[in-house]
C-alpha cells in the first residue's frame, strides 16, 4: 500500500533531554490517522520533525515518497499545517492573512478560501487582534486547507472550537478524506479519535508503542465487564484493572469468557453487563502494559 508518511528511527533530542525515540511511523495514503498521546508525550515534536521545523538528532522519514530533508520545499507545497496554537500577525485583517497564507503556496486559492470562511462563518473584514481563540482557529483552518493539499496535519486542531463547529470542522475532513486527501490528527481527546479516525498510533514518553486499524484495537482488547452481587473476584487469568464501587465491581477482562461466565455460574450474582471498553479505557491499558 502507497504511503503517505514512513518513518524509520525517528529521534530528536534536545540536549540531553528525550523528545522522540525510535519512532516507526506508517502513516497510509487516505487514512485517517490519530497520533494519540497525553501532552509532553511526543506528539508535537514527531510533527515538527517530519516538517522540517526542527532538525532530528537520528532518523529516516518520507512524506509523499519524498524526503523529508531533500525534497522540504517540495512537501510544504503538498500539506496543509495546522499547530496547537493559532498565531498571525496581529494589525492584519483576516482576508489579508489568509491571502498571505496562499501566496506562500504560489497558486490562487480565493474559491477554497471563499468556501471554508463561508462554511465557518468568517468576518474576513475583521482585525487578527479582534478575534476570539475560536475564530483564530477558523482562519487557520482555511490557511491549512485552502489549497487543497494532499496531506492534511493537525495538531490539537479542535482545541477552542465550539461544539457546533466541531461538527463541521470534521465534516469537512470527512469530505477531503473522501475525495483521497490523508488526514494525520494529533490529539488527547479520544473520543473525537475513536469517532473519525479508521487507524491509531499511541505515543508515550516518546516511543510509538501501538500503531494500528482502530477495529483491531476492539477486537484485540480486553472485553469490559461489570457485576454486582459478589464481594471479591474468582482468581482467573485475564482479569485487569478492577476496581470497585458502590455498584458494583467493574474490570477490564482478556481471557476465555466461556471459562469466566462459568465460573461466574457458581456464584450468587444479582447483576451482569459485558460491553466493548471505549478507546480511552484501551489506551489507558497500553500505558499499564508497558509500565508492568
Amino acid at each position: 500500500m502507497e504511503r503517505a508518511i514512513e518513518t524509520s528511527g525517528l529521534t530528536k533530542y534536545y540536549g540531553k533531554s528525550r523528545g522522540i525515540i525510535d519512532v516507526n511511523m506508517t502513516v497510509n495514503r487516505g487514512d485517517f490517522y490519530g497520533f494519540v498521546g497525553p501532552n509532553g508525550a511526543g506528539k508535537s515534536t514527531t510533527i515538527r520533525t517530519l516538517l522540517g521545523l526542527i532538525n532530528a538528532s537520528k532518523g529516516e522519514a518520507k512524506i509523499l515518497g519524498l524526503d523529508y530533508k531533500k525534497d522540504n520545499h517540495k512537501i510544504l507545497q503538498k500539506i496543509g499545517y495546522m499547530p496547537s496554537e493559532s498565531r498571525f500577525y496581529e494589525q492584519l485583517k483576516v482576508e489579508e492573512m489568509i491571502l498571505l497564507a496562499a501566496k506562500l503556496h504560489n497558486k490562487d486559492c480565493s474559491k477554497g478560501a471563499k468556501d471554508l470562511c463561508e462554511r465557518f462563518g468568517i468576518d474576513q473584514k475583521k482585525k487578527i487582534e479582534e478575534l476570539s481563540l475560536g475564530n483564530r482557529k477558523k482562519v487557520n483552518i482555511v490557511c491549512a486547507m485552502q489549497h487543497s493539499p494532499e496531506l492534511l496535519i493537525l495538531d490539537e486542531a479542535t482545541s477552542g472550537l465550539d461544539p457546533l463547529m466541531q461538527k463541521e470542522f470534521f465534516d469537512v475532513l470527512h469530505e477531503r478524506q473522501k475525495e483521497g486527501v490523508t488526514i494525520l490528527l494529533s490529539s488527547h481527546f479520544l473520543p473525537e479519535i475513536q469517532n473519525n479516525c479508521n487507524r491509531v498510533g499511541i505515543v508515550k514518553e516518546g516511543h510509538l508503542i501501538a500503531q494500528r486499524d482502530i477495529e483491531d484495537f476492539s477486537e484485540n482488547a480486553a472485553k469490559k465487564i461489570w457485576t454486582r452481587g459478589i464481594d471479591v473476584l474468582p482468581e482467573l487469568k485475564g482479569i485487569l484493572n478492577t476496581e470497585k464501587d458502590d455498584e458494583g465491581i467493574h474490570f477490564l477482562y482478556k481471557g476465555n469468557l466461556k471459562e469466566l461466565l462459568c465460573t461466574f455460574g457458581q456464584l450468587d450474582i444479582v447483576d451482569i453487563r459485558i460491553e466493548e471498553p471505549s478507546l480511552e479505557e484501551i489506551i489507558l491499558h497500553f500505558y499499564e502494559k508497558e509500565e508492568a
